[in-house]
This record gives structure tokens, C-alpha cells and sequence, in this order.
């Protein structure tokens, strides 16, 4: 995975978490997109933050449980998103 596509975000009293804005060129775009992503999310049982505008989403992605950091499985559920792209 391009790290660079997602922003690692620690907070020293908070969890961190990953997250990354994705532009798009037009609404219909980012639609076909939301649809794929929430039927991965369905498939995978995990739902990350999710805002959207006309042409972007903003994803923010926290680790699963107590974990205190992102792990590996939170970077491959990252990746499976860049994958719906």
C-alpha cells in the first residue's frame, strides 16, 4: 500500500487512527464509489467514519477493540479500500 495515501493521525490522550480525503471528478463517480464501500464494510462487518460532499470522502479509519495503535490488519482494511478505487 502507498502510505502516503493515508495520514497516520496519533493523538497522545486518544487512539489514533488513519484517514485520507478522496476526490473525484463528478457526483456520479462518487457515488459508484460509496455503494462499493459500504457493500465491503457490509462484507466485512467493520464500518470506518465516513464523510462525503459532491465530489469527495473523507475516511477515517480507527483501530478495532481497545488497541491503542493502527496495526497491521488496519493498514490491509485500508489497502481493501484503495482496492474499491
Amino acid at each position: 500500500m502507498d502510505q502516503s495515501l493515508w495520514t497516520a493521525r496519533p493523538k497522545p490522550d486518544r487512539v489514533e487512527w488513519l484517514e485520507r480525503r478522496i476526490e473525484f471528478d463528478d457526483y456520479a463517480s462518487n457515488r459508484d464509489f460509496l455503494d462499493r464501500l459500504n457493500d465491503f464494510c457490509e462484507a466485512q462487518g467493520r464500518y470506518p467514519d465516513i464523510s462525503f460532499g459532491r465530489t469527495y470522502v473523507n475516511i477515517t479509519l480507527r483501530p478495532e477493540g481497545e488497541e491503542a495503535s493502527i496495526g497491521e490488519a488496519d493498514h490491509a482494511f485500508a489497502a481493501a479500500i484503495d482496492g474499491l478505487l
